[in-house]
């Protein structure tokens, strides 16, 4: 298992990660590569899971069904992300930072602050260049704009963007909540 393991490893890193992209008329087959790779690497991979050309990711990333990491993503460890979750390119995800408490030591002569997990509920929406910041939990069906650095924790269906990072709006209208609220199962 080990041995399979380092081998699928070396052929993302050496391969896989440097084919084309997944939807390309001339992949040869990249998506089918990156998934086999990521099913033999990571401890949870669902099932349909797409990971773009030049991804990044921490070995012990755990994604779900049908969920895509877009091209160029940087994924630190400790990050969790549930099914049917879209990312667009450049995205990053950061579970650690520097340190900089002391002011007689550079910081790059610091230590890294203690890991904080991101966890990335289902059915999201990731733009592309997002940056999202250790210990942010973002819930289901939520939208993150294009450019945004999220800092902080986004609750369940709600669209936000800017930096740092703001609630614009709910994708659930007074409507839909009021129908969903007065249905008796």
């Amino acid at each position: 298992m080990k041995f399979r393991r380092f081998f699928a490893i070396i052929l993302y890193k050496a391969i896989a990660k440097h084919m084309p992209l997944s939807d390309g008329k001339c992949s040869f087959g990249a998506k089918k590569l990156r998934y086999f790779c990521a099913r033999q690497i990571l401890p949870r991979c669902g099932n349909n899971v797409n990971i773009e050309r030049k991804a990044q990711f921490a070995w012990d990333l755990c994604i779900g069904d049908n969920s895509g990491i877009g091209v160029n993503a940087l994924i630190s460890p400790n990050v969790i992300i549930g099914n049917d979750v879209m990312m667009g390119p450049d995205c990053m995800m950061f579970t650690s930072n520097h340190g900089m408490e002391r002011m007689d030591i550079p910081m790059w002569r610091q230590a890294s602050t203690a890991p904080e997990p991101i966890i990335i509920g289902d059915d999201v929406w990731i733009g592309s260049r997002v940056t999202i910041l250790p210990g942010v939990h973002v819930g289901n069906g939520a939208v993150i704009g294009a450019g945004a650095v999220v800092t902080k924790d986004i609750p369940d269906y709600e669209v936000w963007g800017g930096n740092p990072a703001r609630k614009l709006k709910s994708r659930k209208t007074d409507r839909q909540e009021s129908v969903c609220e007065g249905r008796q199962d």
